[in-house]
């Protein structure tokens, strides 16, 4: 007889165990901080009133959250076949890249217009560069963790010199860039807040590729090569197609994150883009069990984390790079964890009497 209360009980172990794991990264913080002659309480509390203490903080904090939820899918949606993709930086700076090279030749024609080839275009870049790292694993079984991380480097690579060779714009001095795209070009802000079309962007796909994982063949498929890539092959599913596809739309994904920074906050692609959106992501996925529904949450709280920086060095006389140490805490805690999962009896599935 079909065990009922199964999957109440591991609901409750997929939250339970990272719950877990976040409290003892954030012991171990609170003992680093207590090192440093500072209070955990009062990092609490700033952290607090720096993410969602006020309008303007919680508006912040989405601006910040914006781009993880896009990077996030970068990871999520790979590893849905069992593939650990965390080069999604490479693509993010390509996206923005692509996006802004293609603006200022096509000014002439409607903003809305060139938005949605902007968009095209970062997507495509994104696609491309993590879908490759899919073809390398999918058609010679080159790790994909290895050659995505090693792709976003030359990603880098390849953005800076073009940044600032072929396409820097020459009234950029003091810090590279290529030309402006045109305040009229610009995304504005969603009424009523100072928070861009970026975070409607995210919260969208996150929402349309949980209905893709969970709800279609496609989606079914990828779970089956996930949980056993030998019995995909046997039930004659397209595997190398399915990891192509998977690890393109992450990749686009990555590169519209990079777009709307350029669309939206920079106006133009410089060194700025390379913000670390992409390792960020990784921890995001992570957090969310690879859910794409789970990572909008996660997206905010780690944003918030993030938006609050600024008032922590300034009240707690503590560099940025503390944040930084907490949400590396983090990662290694969930990481750990990983190793509870199915360790439970209670939590696991029961014969009938």
């Amino acid at each position: 007889m079909f065990d009922r209360g199964y999957r109440y009980r591991h609901a409750l172990e997929s939250i339970l165990v990272p719950a877990l794991a976040l409290v003892l990264a954030a012991a171990g913080f609170a003992l680093f901080l207590i090192c440093l002659g500072q209070s955990p309480l009062d990092f609490v509390d700033l952290v607090w009133r720096g993410a969602f203490g006020s309008a303007f903080s919680i508006q912040n904090t989405l601006l910040k959250a914006s781009p993880l939820l896009l990077t996030a899918l970068c990871v999520a949606l790979p590893a849905q076949l069992g593939l650990v993709i965390i080069g999604g930086e490479g693509a993010v700076v390509l996206g923005g890249l692509a996006a802004a090279a293609i603006a200022p030749p096509l000014a002439g024609i409607p903003p809305l217009l060139l938005q949605v080839l902007m968009m095209i275009a970062g997507m495509s870049a994104g696609a491309v560069w993590i879908g490759f790292a899919g073809w390398l694993r999918a058609k010679r079984g080159i790790n994909e963790t290895i050659s995505s991380l090693l792709l976003a480097y030359i990603a880098i690579a390849l953005f800076n010199h073009i940044v600032e060779g072929p396409l820097r714009d020459p009234a950029s001095l003091n810090k590279p860039s290529t030309a402006d795209i045109g305040a009229g070009n610009m995304f504005g802000y969603l009424p009523g807040t100072d928070v861009h079309p970026g975070l409607i962007f995210g919260i969208i796909a996150c929402i349309a590729f949980y209905i893709l994982i969970f709800k279609t063949s496609f989606g079914f498929g990828c779970r089956v090569t996930g949980g056993s890539l030998r019995a995909a092959q046997l039930q004659g599913l397209p595997v190398t197609r399915l990891i192509i596809i998977a690890c393109a739309l992450g990749g686009a994904c990555a590169g519209l994150a990079g777009m709307v920074e350029v669309a939206a906050v920079q106006g133009r692609a410089n060194a700025s883009l390379a913000a670390g959106y992409g390792y960020a992501g990784i921890l995001i996925a992570f957090l969310a069990r690879q859910n794409p529904l789970a990572i909008i949450p996660m997206a905010v709280v780690l944003g918030g984390l993030t938006a609050s920086g600024g008032l922590i060095q300034r009240r707690m006389d503590l560099p940025d790079a503390t944040v930084l140490v907490l949400q590396g805490m983090i990662f290694v805690a969930i990481l750990a964890s990983e190793t509870f999962y199915g360790r439970f009896a209670w939590f696991q599935p029961r014969r009938a009497p």
